[in-house]
């Protein structure tokens, strides 16, 4: 028993082949051939930049991990210098402490100045 929707499809491929077929009649071999090559490249140069831009989002995500666990890693240093600089009964250097302190630049909160 066939299903309707298989005659569909195979009602769409005869009108496709016959629309191919009236392409080629009017525009000619070459210049049909040459549209044909033209969109099976912009279909592949599409899919290819879809996967690039996943990829670059994925880059960036790792890069902003990485921005913040700097900055806490800078402020667990500047904690760490100035507990063993008072276990020491040392000075601890306030220049560097003054320089690593959060600061606005640019609209973004920045600890890694030192």
């Amino acid at each position: 028993m066939l299903r309707v929707r298989s005659l569909g499809h195979i009602r769409f491929a005869g009108s496709f082949m016959k629309e191919t077929f009236v392409l080629i009649a009017d525009v000619g071999a070459p210049i049909a051939g040459a549209l044909i090559a033209g969109a099976f490249i912009f279909i592949i140069m599409k899919q290819i930049m879809g996967g690039v831009v996943g990829q670059i989002n994925t880059l960036k995500g790792f890069t902003l991990s990485l921005i913040t666990r700097v900055k806490t890693i800078n402020n667990d240093m500047i904690r760490l210098d100035t507990s063993v600089s008072a276990a020491l009964e040392l000075s601890p250097d306030l220049e560097r402490i003054a320089r690593s302190e959060n600061f606005v630049e640019d609209g973004s909160i920045d600890a890694r100045r030192d």
